[in-house]
């Protein structure tokens, strides 16, 4: 049996038989005595994900964290309303505090510009379709991006934004991969791998007159300080301006769907130990207030029926989930294609999960005379 199946029996095992005993002091370095399945299960994600201790203690430290990290996948799986699946990640040795502070950005967003929360007249009344997927569009989204240990995912869902724009401004027929190791080294706003938010990475763009390619000017997930190379390669994308959206999920998905993928900022939390289906967050799971992490949004859709069988063969006896559908957004995040959905993910639509309607933002790549229509994959 493959490392990854025995993995997940390993922990239907834990689960199913409540052995997942932990304290509330995860500080502790000697966890003391542990169930045999567990340890198996923890060197089985070690091996899985290549992760490797400094010392017995430390060791030790990582085994009692995991242990708690199970318990709370456990406690997501049976709390959540959606199709979403909770377990082991390549987060699951991380402190909740570890994983914010890795993958996260500044928590509180200073210096919002004064933009004005906008949609042009031309998006208010259009029939909204069904479904919508900018997957579908051949050379519109860029392939997923690891952001690593540099917390730059305001810079790479600003890239994916512009990418996508550039691709349909064209027609599907000129796409590009932008710098986003530009964005780090020659922004003024943002604090690089740090953190920032988009709206840092579309002032630096506007700043510097456009972006090199990822080709020429490529990612190294640190930044190079007072090494901004930006005048020394050619700008293959530039922007006009950005605006931002309406906080209302019906205007967001209007202009999702006919004008382009857009950039969101959402509460992280629930990500640490996500693995797949539709996540349905309560604001006490995933409080709306709290944004810290920036992704793309490329589509939206409604669960099947395969999917919602399956997540009810997950969910406890006592916690049926509803018999119905769930309309949901489709996300593109920056954690690799290893991670979640082949590197995406999927919120609840239409109850605001996780904040997605504070900071929608967008880059405007044209403001051509004759506007020319624009349709999203089904």
């Amino acid at each position: 049996m493959a490392p990854a199946a025995r993995l997940s029996c390993c922990l239907l095992a834990l689960w199913v038989a409540g052995l997942v005993q932990v304290k509330d002091a995860l500080g502790a370095q000697d966890p003391g005595p542990q169930p045999l399945e567990l340890k198996e299960a923890f060197m089985l994600f070690q091996m899985q994900f290549n992760h490797s201790y400094a010392s017995p203690a430390e060791h030790a430290r990582r085994l009692h964290i995991f242990a708690h990290n199970l318990a709370r996948a456990q406690r997501l799986q049976e709390e959540d309303l959606g199709t979403a699946e909770f377990g082991v990640t390549r987060f699951s040795d991380l402190t909740e505090e570890e994983f914010g502070q890795l993958h996260g950005h500044r928590r509180a967003a200073r210096g919002v510009p004064s933009v004005g929360r906008e949609v042009g007249s031309e998006e208010q009344g259009t029939l909204l379709p069904p479904t919508c997927d900018w997957r579908k569009a051949a050379g519109v989204i860029s392939p997923i991006r690891d952001q690593r240990n540099c917390r730059c995912c305001w810079a790479m869902a600003a890239a994916g934004n512009i990418e996508a724009l550039w691709a349909i401004r064209h027609r599907h027929s000129h796409s590009v991969q932008v710098s986003v190791q530009e964005m780090l080294d020659c922004g003024r706003c943002g604090d690089g791998c740090k953190g920032g938010f988009v709206w840092d990475a579309f002032i630096t763009v506007l700043n510097n007159s456009g972006l090199a390619s990822e080709k020429d000017y490529p990612f190294e997930g640190t930044v190079r300080a007072h090494r901004c190379l930006a005048k020394r390669y050619k700008k293959v994308a530039w922007i006009q301006d950005f605006l931002m959206l309406r906080d209302d999920e019906q205007t967001i998905a209007q202009y999702l769907a006919t004008q382009g993928p857009i950039t969101v900022t959402i509460n992280q939390t629930l990500l640490q130990h996500y693995k797949k289906g539709v996540i349905r967050a309560t604001p006490a799971t995933c409080d709306p207030r709290t944004v810290d992490h920036s992704v793309l949004l490329v589509g939206f859709g409604r669960s099947t029926a395969e999917e919602e069988q399956q997540a009810e063969r997950l969910r406890s006896p006592s916690r049926p989930r509803p018999r119905h559908s769930i309309p949901y957004w489709i996300l593109k995040n920056s954690w690799g294609p290893d991670w979640g959905e082949e590197g995406y993910f999927r919120l609840h639509r239409g109850s605001n999960a996780c904040g997605i309607t504070k900071y929608p933002l967008s880059a405007r790549v044209d403001r051509p005379v004759k506007k020319h229509p624009v349709s999203c994959p089904p």
